[in-house]
C-alpha cells in the first residue's frame, strides 16, 4: 500500500474513475492482486502476502503507471454505488450522479403510487444505470439504449450477470432514433457532455475512455439538446426526464429559458437536472 502511494503520486497519475486519492487507487489493486472482495477494507497489516501475489500487485502498480488506464480497465471491474459492473475500453467507466438520487427511488419527485412502469435508459455505455433502474423500480420493464454496438456488447454482459435479460431489453440507437413510437414513464440518460476546449485538457486516463462517450460538442450540449427537443413525444402523461450534465446548468439554462429545469442536490452540487413531460419545449 505505501510502495503504491508513493509510486502514483511520483507519477502524477489522475484519479476519478471509482477513485479519488492515491492511496484509494492502491488500495484497490492490492485488494484485487489479493482476490480479495470489494468489503475486505483497506488494512492489509495482519495478511500474509507470497511473494507470487506481491510480484503480481507490484505488476498492476506499474502497468497503472506506464499505461495511464483506469484501475477499472486494468481489474475489468468497476463499482457503482454497491453494484458491480464489468468494463473495458469499449465502454465508459460507470460514474454518475444519478445513482445517488436512484437509492433515494427518485423521491419525492417519484412515489409509490406512480411508480414508473416503463423506462429508458438513453446513452446507457455498460448498461450500469439501467441495471440499477432495475434494481430500483421492481415492477419496471428497462431499455437501454446506446448508439455505439460496442458499448452494448459490455451492457449485454452486465445484464446477463444480473439476470435481467428479461426485465432489460438492449437497443441500439441514435439518441430516439430506434424507439418510434416508445413511450416511457421515466427516462434517464448520462450523455456525452464534455466540451470541445476540455477534451483538449482531459488527463491521459480520461482518454482511454471512448471519445463518444465523452465529447459534447463546442459547448458540451449537443447530445443534451436533441434528448429535450424530442422527449416529450416519448414521454407520457407527467412523465419525469432526468438528464446529467455535469457544470453545463448555466449553459443548459441560457439555451433553453423557457424550460422550469430542477436541480436535486447531489455530491457534485447541480449536475442533474430533473423536468416533467408538461414542461419541455
Amino acid at each position: 500500500m505505501r510502495v503504491g502511494t508513493r509510486r502514483f503520486r511520483q507519477a502524477r497519475l489522475a484519479f476519478g474513475h471509482g477513485t479519488a486519492t492515491a492511496r484509494d487507487e492502491a488500495a484497490w489493486l492490492v485488494q484485487h492482486g489479493l482476490g480479495l472482495p470489494s468489503d475486505a477494507g483497506t488494512d492489509f497489516s495482519r495478511r500474509p502476502v507470497s511473494r507470487a501475489a506481491a510480484r503480481r500487485i507490484l505488476a498492476l502498480f506499474e502497468r497503472r503507471i506506464r499505461s495511464r488506464k483506469p484501475a477499472a480497465y486494468l481489474t475489468r471491474d468497476a463499482w457503482l454505488g454497491d453494484f458491480r459492473f464489468y468494463v473495458d475500453e469499449r465502454v465508459a467507466v460507470p460514474r454518475s450522479h444519478i445513482a445517488t438520487l436512484l437509492r433515494a427511488k427518485l423521491a419525492p419527485w417519484i412515489s409509490d403510487r406512480r411508480a414508473p412502469g416503463a423506462i429508458l435508459d438513453l446513452c446507457t455505455g455498460s448498461g450500469c444505470l439501467a441495471i440499477l433502474l432495475a434494481q430500483c423500480f421492481h415492477g419496471a420493464r428497462i431499455d437501454a439504449a446506446d448508439v455505439s454496438a460496442r458499448a452494448l456488447a459490455v451492457a449485454r454482459i452486465n445484464v446477463r450477470r444480473y439476470r435481467l435479460a428479461r426485465r432489460v431489453r438492449l437497443v441500439k440507437s441514435d439518441v430516439f432514433s430506434a424507439l418510434r413510437g416508445k413511450r416511457y414513464d421515466l427516462i434517464v440518460s448520462n450523455p456525452p457532455y464534455v466540451r470541445t476546449s476540455a477534451m483538449r485538457r482531459l488527463p491521459r486516463e480520461y482518454r482511454h475512455e471512448p471519445r463518444l462517450a465523452l465529447a459534447g460538442g463546442r459547448d458540451g450540449l449537443d447530445v443534451v439538446r436533441r434528448i429535450l427537443r424530442e422527449a416529450a413525444a416519448h414521454l407520457r402523461p407527467r412523465g419525469l426526464l432526468v438528464v446529467e450534465v455535469g457544470s453545463g446548468r448555466r449553459r443548459l439554462e441560457r439555451a433553453f429559458p423557457e424550460v422550469p429545469f430542477t436541480w436535486p442536490e447531489t455530491a457534485a452540487g447541480d449536475s442533474v437536472f430533473l423536468v416533467e413531460r408538461e414542461q419541455l419545449p
